[in-house]
């Protein structure tokens, strides 16, 4: 088995110790992920351990052969080859091992002692065999699937690598390593630059990788299937725990409860005695006492709380009033030459909804955002906003127009409502400008920092509609949860766009699916009255119903047909008796259907009586809820008009039965 291991790292930058004394070990099939504060020191121990950078002391052991694949989280560019070759040089270790097959097989053509043959004959095998695991043989197919996967396009295969934008270009980072297939693969925030599908099919490409990894990943859900162990790096120690993500979290909750009870215990010591030192100090008669008591506080080890583990509640300025309608979009279309990426889309959403629109990547995601944010202003079609709508908008490209040469606290400040000036500083260190990064001039913040304080600033303005594309790109983990709090506590109404699975799941309320068209086919949109969890499990259901009921049906309707025409009188009537099977089948369905639309349908009618009543929509609250019944309500009797109607027409179609 493949390994790694590491014992009592230590490494110092000043007199600040970044690692003390870590220890781990990494294996073939270890399923692991390092989690700590931004600037604990992930990314340098990834270093260490890719053999990058060199530790103070320590030790690293790595056996003989084994292979270790290091992803840093950005800084890669390519250029000069195509993507194709780019991506296939990920095999030039593999011609090494075939030298060495060469060289063994010449050797094995000269050797006539038996023993040293047994021994040439089993090392060729050797080889021959690590050759192969390592998929060159079949390396274009390996090179195809693995690009289309991460979201690259077949017109891409060819193209210049220097074409592509600082996004891609990680994603042909990852491309590499992941065709290198090591006996370790370290990957620092692999996710950061992958849409949900590449994410997806990055979390079945790892479940099948048969070596170990280590992940650095803000995305919980990607680490809770991913994940089964988890390396905490906290104050330079390094711990293990056993589990996912969420099971890590559930731990280190108990421990942070009994840890901040044992912080605050101290923190009431050490005010008592400050209190006795300054009433005693200057007392003759006291004064030996006092010493006694700062000796005490200078041998006391002081107990310190994570940043990434204190709990900061922030909110946003309250939304302004508005009507009950926020937006309607009626005929939206938007088109790029011969591709469709909208078509005739119509949409109402109310206030206080929170939306979010999800489909491939292509689908027209931000294009909508953009349109109804006002930024793209050519397309077919009306945007209207409801009755003292005010629009807040947020993309990556906020980013580029913060180029302020005040500090960063400064030009907060500037920007603030004077009652959130005094919140600034948590509000800050929410978005993860802690201690002296408040001092840092904006004009020289890296793109993720800028897009950050983009987003922030954006908060501190009164607004009923925010628009948000990607708001957590550059967010921790413990600042999605601060951002997640704040956007729930918000009464205005929300439409986003985000890769983050938990984040989508957890704001939203409805989901809006678009898929993209075609050169001959318009784009398509369909509207779910439930949050992206309740959306991906209507698609599942959906997927699992047409393939279990409709292919029984379909699959004997074809036999019949195919048949019938050489059946004997008897076989004819053996045919006959299994059409009337399937009909009456059909029949029975229908009947089901109907009387489940009846039911529907007086559930509807109840819910909107109630919502007539004063008692009810008085009450936000109240009324808020039993309008989402009825959202769920009306989109069911949708689904079963659309069941009903496939099947009465399988009925009326003699020829399809």
């Amino acid at each position: 088995m493949s390994f790694a291991q590491f014992s009592r790292i230590n490494l110092s930058f000043g007199d600040r110790d970044i690692l003390k004394d870590v220890s781990l070990r990494l294996a073939s099939g270890s399923r692991s992920c390092l989690t700590g504060a931004n600037g604990s020191g992930k990314t340098t121990l990834m270093k260490i351990i890719a053999g990058n950078m060199t530790a103070d002391s320590g030790d690293r052991a790595v056996q003989k052969d084994t292979r270790v694949s290091y992803l840093p989280q950005s800084g890669i560019v390519f250029r000069e080859r195509s993507l194709r070759d780019e991506v296939e040089t990920a095999f030039a270790f593999v011609h090494n091992l075939i030298d060495k097959l060469e060289k063994t097989g010449e050797l094995l053509s000269r050797v006539t002692n038996d023993k040293t043959s047994e021994s040439l004959i089993e090392e060729h095998h050797n080889l021959q065999e690590q050759i192969e695991q390592t998929g060159y043989y079949n390396r274009e197919g390996l090179v195809n699937s693995v690009l289309r996967g991460l979201g690259f396009s077949i017109s891409d295969i060819n193209r210049n690598t220097g074409e592509f934008s600082g996004g891609w270009q990680m994603r042909i980072a990852l491309a590499k390593v992941l065709l290198e297939k090591p006996d370790i693969l370290l990957l620092d925030e692999p996710t950061n630059y992958l849409d949900i599908e590449a994410r997806y099919w990055l979390e079945q490409w790892l479940k099948d990788f048969t070596g170990g990894y280590l992940l650095v990943s803000h995305d919980r859900y990607f680490l809770d299937v991913s994940v089964n162990e988890v390396y905490e790096l906290y104050n330079g120690n390094l711990k293990r725990y056993t589990g996912n993500y969420t099971s890590y979290e559930k731990v280190r909750q108990i421990e942070l409860e009994s840890l901040i009870k044992r912080y605050n215990e101290q923190q009431e010591e050490i005010l008592k005695t400050e209190a006795l030192i300054r009433r005693f100090r200057y007392k003759a008669s006291k004064a030996s006492f006092a010493q006694d008591l700062v000796k005490r506080l200078e041998k006391m080890e002081i107990i310190e709380i994570p940043e990434s583990l204190k709990k900061i509640n922030i909110s946003f300025p309250p939304a302004p009033h508005s009507g009950n309608v926020a937006l309607t979009l009626e005929g939206i279309g938007k088109s790029y030459g011969q591709r469709h990426v909208l078509s005739s889309l119509d949409l109402n959403i109310e206030t206080g909804e929170r939306l979010v629109v999800a489909g491939p990547n292509g689908a027209g995601k931000t294009t909508l955002l953009r349109i109804i944010a006002g930024i793209d202003k050519q397309f077919e079609g009306s945007v209207k906003y409801g009755s003292g709508i005010n629009v807040g908008y947020f993309s990556q490209d906020a980013a580029e127009a913060l180029n302020s040469s005040q500090t960063v606290l400064e030009f907060m400040e500037e920007e603030s409502p004077t009652a959130l000036i005094p919140k600034l500083r948590d509000m800050l260190g929410a978005f993860l400008f802690r201690g002296d990064d408040v001092y840092k001039n904006v004009k020289v913040l890296s793109g993720g920092e800028k897009s950050r304080l983009a987003l922030l600033k954006m908060f501190l303005k009164p607004m009923n509609l925010l628009i948000l594309d990607e708001p957590t790109n550059h967010l921790d983990l413990y600042s999605k949860d601060i951002l997640l709090n704040a956007l729930k506590k918000y009464n205005g109404t929300i439409i986003f766009v985000s890769h983050d699975r938990s984040f989508m799941e957890d704001l939203s309320t409805k989901t809006l699916e678009l898929k993209p068209g075609t050169d001959t086919n318009a784009a398509e949109a369909k509207l779910f009255y439930g949050n992206y969890a309740y959306y991906l499990d209507r698609i599942n259901r959906e997927q699992g119903e047409e393939s279990q009921e409709q292919s029984v049906i379909k699959n004997e309707q074809l036999s019949i047909k195919v048949e019938q025409e050489e059946l004997s009188n008897e076989q004819r009537r053996a045919a006959e008796k299994q059409k009337q099977a399937v009909k009456r089948r059909l029949e029975k369905q229908e009947v089901e259907i109907l009387a489940k639309l009846d039911e529907l349908e007086k559930i509807r009618k109840n819910l909107e009586t109630e919502l007539t009543n004063p008692l009810v929509y008085s009450n936000g609250e109240k009324a808020r809820e039993v309008k989402q019944k009825l959202d769920v309500c009306t989109a069911e009797i949708d689904e079963k008009l659309g069941e009903w109607s496939n099947i009465a027409e399988q009925i009326k179609n003699d020829n399809s039965i």
